[in-house]
């Protein structure tokens, strides 16, 4: 039981996490094993996608190493959304392994916010403005 205190309290490394996460993200249409079956024009939207999702994810993740605040979690949340939603609403569903890299990365970021928003959810503004202690 000792090891669930680990998770109350906001720390510096969940900031650094989401900033891998959004370079992550960025890089995603030019992993190795993706198959690149979607079209040029779908592609060209695609990168443009996931370039400013990744972007944002992470200067979300660094606004919140710098300064915290909660919306920065709910806006982290809802790119999680979008980036899980976004191979079947922009039409590259087809490529199989860039979806499930999508799906995973957007659950993740999901989690990460959720996370990150129960932790802080009871701090006063004091409190936000002390981190990273």
């Amino acid at each position: 039981m000792s090891g669930f205190g680990f998770f109350n309290k906001h720390r510096t490394w969940e900031d650094w996490f989401g900033m891998l996460l959004g370079m992550l993200i960025v890089v995603s249409p030019w992993f190795p094993f993706s198959s690149h079956d979607v079209m040029d024009a779908e592609r060209s939207t695609m990168i443009l996608n996931t370039f400013v999702v990744g972007m944002l994810v992470f200067g979300l993740a660094q606004l919140e190493y710098v300064a915290l605040q909660r919306w920065e979690e709910v806006a982290e949340i809802a790119l999680g959304l979008w980036l899980i939603a976004s191979p079947f609403v922009l039409g590259y569903s087809g490529d199989d392994l860039l979806r499930a890299w999508h799906i995973a990365l957007g659950a993740i970021i999901v989690l990460l916010g959720a996370l990150q928003l129960w932790q802080d959810w009871r701090l006063s503004d004091q409190e936000l403005a002390n981190h990273p202690q």
